[in-house]
């Protein structure tokens, strides 16, 4: 899965945005149980899965104001 563009994001409603980084954290909670375990298999996607996080975050404010 590849990071989705800031200018992708921005097509998408707040709501949207809102349950894509639910999915996100979702996600991102579930490797990072595997990485206590040691099992985790792709750590370069626990990176990946912050970043786009926050971009997701920075085009909910942008929308606000």
């Amino acid at each position: 899965m590849t990071l989705a563009k800031a200018k992708d994001l921005r097509e998408f409603s707040a709501e949207e945005l809102t349950q894509r980084a639910a999915a996100l954290r979702k996600e991102l909670f579930e490797l990072t149980q595997k990485r206590e375990v040691g099992q985790l298999d792709r750590p370069h996607r626990m990176r990946q899965i912050r970043r786009e996080i926050a971009q997701i975050m920075t085009v909910k404010n942008e929308k606000k104001s």
